[in-house]
């Protein structure tokens, strides 16, 4: 598999923008590069999914925007930043990202994994298991 189905990350994209946000203010296309690297190239956020997670995030008070003069030419950008309420729903999102992590990878390695049928599903050999759960190590 060489990139990630945007069916799988969907629900996050406002998590890594979020994440991406912590520390400093950015823009559109910075943040959009940034994905694509802590990715290691395997997730491209479209445009379109870009933009329309801005304005979600600033229509539930998650993020704000501001203008900028960003280049020589006078071109102005667009700048986001957290919010303390952006802030809460960041560290809601990771706390549902573990657990949805540890009940989906359990019940996803038993069910389809520990049938015998797919060595090395979930990057684990069918002797890679926790206490003979099943569970990778």
């Amino acid at each position: 598999m060489s990139s990630i189905s945007s069916d799988i990350i969907r629900g996050y994209n406002d998590t890594m923008i979020l994440y991406l946000l912590w520390d400093a203010p950015s823009y559109g296309y910075e943040i959009s590069k940034r994905i694509r690297s802590l990715s290691d190239e395997k997730y491209l956020i479209k445009e379109t999914t870009l933009y329309s997670a801005f304005t979600r995030l600033e229509k539930n008070g998650f993020v704000e925007s501001f203008s900028e003069n960003a280049t020589i030419s006078g071109k102005r950008r667009t700048y986001y930043r957290i919010t303390d309420k952006g802030r809460q729903y960041y560290r809601e999102k990771c706390a549902e990202w573990t657990f949805t992590k540890e009940a989906g990878g359990r019940a996803w390695h038993q069910q389809f994994c520990d049938t015998g049928k797919s060595e090395g599903c979930c990057g684990h050999s069918e002797r890679d298991t926790r206490g003979g759960q099943g569970l990778p190590a």
